[in-house]
């Protein structure tokens, strides 16, 4: 028995489908944020909820928690960018340091043209910063807007997060309910997977490497630290490029004893993540590797740095809820 698409097709219908294209033209500029104002309201909320209880001012529980939890994001970034300056300037401060004056006076070459070639090239330098400064001026405008739009995101999500499910729940016809309602707690389940099996983990693991490396004597542990938890999140990657590094460079520079002892502990901290990762997702969704690995890699392509969240979170609800939908319409199991 054929299908009826007129019946479907009503002037309503219509209008709600034109309506809905016109509004996500509108929303796509910004979309990676608000997906990561939803995410990240899934972890301010509960937040909120304890601290209301002592409070009983919901829009205030809610900034309060807000602040626990972006303010922490928000200084790891300002110290990523604070110690790759340090790097920066200890390397340029470092024994690689060349004499500019004594090596350009052994060249047999006529100071007259290069005097001329570097006032064109100064001038050359001062258009691109003038454009640069154009451009960086706009760039900041842009961020300044998706900052916004990410904490007013971040806000009424966690505040209006059940009306909105709910407002999405009342088009949703009668017999499908349950589908809508059991992949909804799936979509929960895969956060918490990611969120208590991946991001809980590489804390885990950069704090170790924060500890170790520090011990160690590295001049930046702490940093090597973070960065092996950063790559801890990144599936097939892990610690080991952090540790490897090092040990090659403690290899190179005589420091034997220390570089087998980095080595070690480098093998201590890929070891140990096959035990907490088990254990801090063995309760919610199993998220296959290579959804994951997908979702890191191409995430960034999509949405810029925001998509190194994004990316796997779209792509493991996806997975399950057409996992859902097999289990519910195809196989009968619902």
């Amino acid at each position: 028995m054929g299908i009826d698409i007129k019946s479907y097709l009503n002037p309503p219908v219509l209008l709600v489908i034109f309506l809905i294209i016109i509004s996500l033209m509108f929303i796509f500029p910004v979309l990676n944020m608000i997906l990561l104002g939803i995410i990240l309201a899934y972890l301010v909320r509960p937040v909120s909820q304890k601290i209301r209880s002592k409070l009983k001012f919901s829009s205030l529980s809610i900034i309060l928690a807000m602040i626990v939890v972006l303010i922490p994001l928000i200084l790891l970034v300002a110290y990523i960018s604070y110690e790759v300056y340090s790097v920066a300037a200890s390397f340029m401060a470092s024994n690689y340091y060349v004499n500019l004056d004594q090596f350009i006076s052994q060249l047999p070459i006529d100071m007259g043209s290069v005097n001329n070639t570097v006032n064109s090239s100064i001038n050359e330098i001062a258009k691109y910063l003038l454009s640069y400064s154009v451009s960086f001026l706009s760039k900041f405008m842009n961020i300044s807007l998706d900052l916004f739009i990410l904490v007013c995101s971040v806000f009424y999500f966690s505040r209006d997060g059940d009306k909105c499910l709910n407002f999405i729940r009342d088009f949703v016809p009668d017999d499908s309910k349950g589908f809508f309602d059991r992949t909804c707690e799936s979509v929960k389940d895969v956060l918490r997977s990611i969120f208590y099996g991946h991001f809980l983990t590489s804390v885990i693991i950069g704090i170790f490497g924060c500890i170790g490396y520090s011990l160690l004597g590295y001049l930046f542990g702490i940093f090597l630290g973070v960065l092996t938890g950063i790559l801890q999140l990144i599936p097939v990657f892990g610690p080991w490029p952090i540790y490897w590094a090092l040990f090659f460079t403690d290899l190179f520079s005589g420091n034997y004893i220390r570089a087998v002892v980095v080595l070690l502990f480098g093998f201590f901290l890929s070891t140990i993540d096959m035990y907490i990762r088990p254990a801090l997702s063995s309760h919610y969704a199993e998220i296959h590797p290579l959804i994951l690995l997908v979702g890191f890699l191409s995430g960034p392509l999509v949405y810029g740095v925001v998509g190194f969240i994004v990316g796997p979170l779209i792509l493991g609800i996806t997975y399950t809820v057409l996992d859902n939908y097999r289990k519910e319409y195809l196989l009968g199991d619902g």
